[in-house]
């Protein structure tokens, strides 16, 4: 271990905000991946889930666009 990993740790460890910052900022980046998804069952999310391959495609994708895509 480095000299500078010891001292970058004690520095984390001693500062009581880190890690509610830390998870705030994990939560606002899942947050807004999410965000960014297509609706289920919009054109956008049909043409989206056709050119993912069908094997990566999970049970409820299946479902939803037979549903949405094909029985419309």
């Amino acid at each position: 271990m480095h000299c500078l990993d010891i001292h970058a740790q004690e520095s984390i460890d001693m500062n009581p905000t880190t890690r509610p910052c830390m998870l705030l900022l994990a939560a606002l980046l899942s947050f807004s991946l999410t965000a960014c998804a297509p609706e289920i069952g919009s054109d956008k999310w049909c043409a989206n889930l056709k050119q993912k391959p069908k094997g990566d495609w999970t049970f409820n994708e299946a479902a939803d666009y037979a549903k949405h895509c094909i029985l419309k």
